[in-house]
C-alpha cells in the first residue's frame, strides 16, 4: 500500500496570511497527484495546521506573530478541490504530527509514504522526519515539485537536509 500525504494544503498558506507564489504555483500539481494516488486505489491523507484565536499568547505565536489557519475560518480550510468527503484529516497543533505518524503505522501492508504540501522548510520536513523516525523501514519520499517553503532558498535546504536523513527526494 502506497500513502499520499498532503501536509497543510491551506488557504492561509496558499493565497492567505502566509501565501506565496510558489505555493500557489503547486496547486495543481498537488491536485494531479492526489488525483492519481486516489485513481490507483492509495489512501490520500491531510494534515491540517490548526490554531485557536490566542494564537499570538502561544509560543509560535510570539516567534511568527502572523495570525493563520485558525479553527474554523476560510484560511483554516483546505484548499477547494483537493479533500474528498471521507478522507482522513489530522489537525494538528504544531509542525509535525505524532497523530499522522500513529494512524499511518497502523496501516498494514504499507510500503512507501510520500508527502506533498507546505512548507517544505517547516511541516513538511518535521512530519518527514517523525515518520522515519516511526516506521524506519518504509519508504519515505517527497516531491519537490509538489511543496514549496517559505522561501525557494528554505526550500531547496528542506530537501538537502531531508536527503540526508534518507528521505528520498523524488
Amino acid at each position: 500500500m502506497k500513502v499520499l500525504a498532503v501536509i497543510d494544503m491551506q488557504n492561509d498558506f496558499i493565497d492567505g496570511a502566509l501565501g506565496t507564489k510558489e505555493a500557489k504555483a503547486i496547486v495543481p500539481k498537488v491536485r494531479e497527484k492526489i488525483q492519481r494516488y486516489r485513481g490507483e486505489g492509495n489512501l490520500v491523507v491531510f494534515t491540517r495546521d490548526t490554531h485557536q484565536e490566542n494564537y499570538l499568547d502561544t509560543q509560535e505565536g510570539q516567534k511568527l506573530p502572523v495570525p493563520h489557519c485558525i479553527f474554523g475560518t476560510k484560511g483554516w480550510q483546505i484548499a477547494g478541490g483537493l479533500y474528498q468527503e471521507g478522507e482522513r484529516i489530522v489537525d494538528k497543533p504544531a509542525f509535525g504530527s505524532l497523530e499522522l505518524a500513529e494512524y499511518l503505522n497502523t496501516i498494514k501492508d504499507l510500503e512507501e509514504i510520500e508527502l506533498a504540501g507546505l512548507c517544505t522548510d517547516i511541516c513538511v520536513i518535521s512530519n518527514a522526519l517523525i515518520l522515519k523516525a516511526k516506521m524506519p523501514e518504509v519508504r519515505i519520499c517527497v516531491d519537490p515539485s509538489c511543496c514549496a517553503g517559505v522561501t525557494p532558498q528554505s526550500h531547496d535546504n528542506a530537501l538537502k537536509a531531508m536527503q540526508v536523513c534518507q528521505i528520498e527526494i523524488l
